[in-house]
């Protein structure tokens, strides 16, 4: 009885405060139009309203605490950054916050990007917490909960939208899940007889289809050619896979000596697989890695345009090669 009555009392002292208005009602006067806050994960009633003050929004952050414990919503506002284009009530803002209507951000992660890329985007980009910001990419994969060494090729493109001031480990754990939940379905859903036996190895080769192609009609005749000379025992010799073991050290320009100096990376000087992807491959590099054309070509050679010009037979591919590149 006591505590109602209490509570009775204190909705009047709100309802009478500035000026004989009623508060839960009155229009908050913006400090700017839009005007943008954020409210910080962990903070306490008290907390978001004090900062809500500070930030000129609030002329009296103790009656918006009692407002909001009277309605029973003490606990559920939600934090993350807020923007307002026009003047709200109490009430009104009390329901913004507890709907977690918060700005939502968008970060855009392309096909045949590396990791390092990507990792660059999110460092860049004002709408996350940059909690990844000083760790190894070991320590990345381990915060997100992957089982793999190497973060490249791991993380699925496309484009994310995410609460503003989302954590950027959340949306490395979103990108690395949803490319986790594609690969296992191409796999499953793989053409026979593929000479590759894991689907990393798919993963790795596909980033490597990304890479080559140019012409998008061009990407099952690619990965047919790669798989015809997996299992003949050929070298794959491409040259992305040389330009990744260079790293920071290619300066754009491929060179013969390039091509001959070993790496783990080099499918000039060694056979098989690289042993990681080289880039993020999209859906469609993994279903074309998983669904190659039909074809009897082992060379193939870029036209100038994007597209390129396939070979069965060395002698082929050589006057290809002086018709488009000499």
């Amino acid at each position: 009885m006591m505590r109602n009555l209490f509570a009775l009392i204190v909705l009047l002292v709100l309802f009478t405060t500035a000026g004989g208005g009623y508060y839960a009602f009155r229009p908050l006067p913006l400090p700017a139009t839009p005007f943008e806050f954020t409210l910080k994960q962990g903070s306490s009633l008290k907390g978001m309203a004090r900062d809500m003050g500070q930030a000129g929004l609030l002329e009296q952050d103790w009656a918006f605490v009692w407002l909001a414990r009277l309605l029973g919503k003490s606990g559920q506002l939600k934090a993350g950054k807020y923007a307002l284009v026009h003047s709200v009530s109490p009430l009104e803002l009390l329901d913004i916050l507890d709907k977690g209507l918060v700005v939502q951000g968008q970060v855009s992660v392309i096909e045949g990007w590396t990791f390092r890329q990507l990792r660059t985007a999110l460092d860049a980009s004002p709408d996350v917490t940059h909690d990844a910001l000083n760790l190894t990419d070991a320590e990345i994969l381990q915060r997100i909960g992957a089982a793999e060494g190497h973060p490249e090729g791991l993380f699925f493109p496309d484009t994310y939208s995410f609460a503003s001031g989302s954590s950027d480990l959340a949306i490395f754990r979103s990108a690395y899940q949803s490319m986790q939940q594609r690969l296992q379905e191409a796999w499953a859903a793989r053409e026979p007889g593929l000479p590759l036996q894991t689907p990393y190895q798919a993963l790795i080769l596909a980033s490597i289809v990304e890479k080559e192609t140019g012409a998008p009609s061009d990407r099952g005749m690619i990965a047919g050619v790669f798989i015809n000379r997996l299992r003949k025992g050929m070298l794959l010799q491409t040259d992305p896979t040389v330009i990744y073991g260079l790293g920071e050290k290619f300066d754009g320009n491929l060179r013969k000596r390039d091509l001959l100096a070993d790496t783990a990376y080099n499918t000039y000087t060694r056979g098989g697989l690289t042993p990681t992807p080289i880039a993020l491959p999209g859906m469609a590099a993994l279903q074309a890695t998983l669904h190659p054309a039909k074809t009897d070509a082992l060379y193939f050679v870029a036209r100038g345009d994007g597209s390129s010009k396939f070979s069965a037979s060395l002698a082929e591919h050589n006057r290809a090669v002086n018709q488009y590149q000499k």
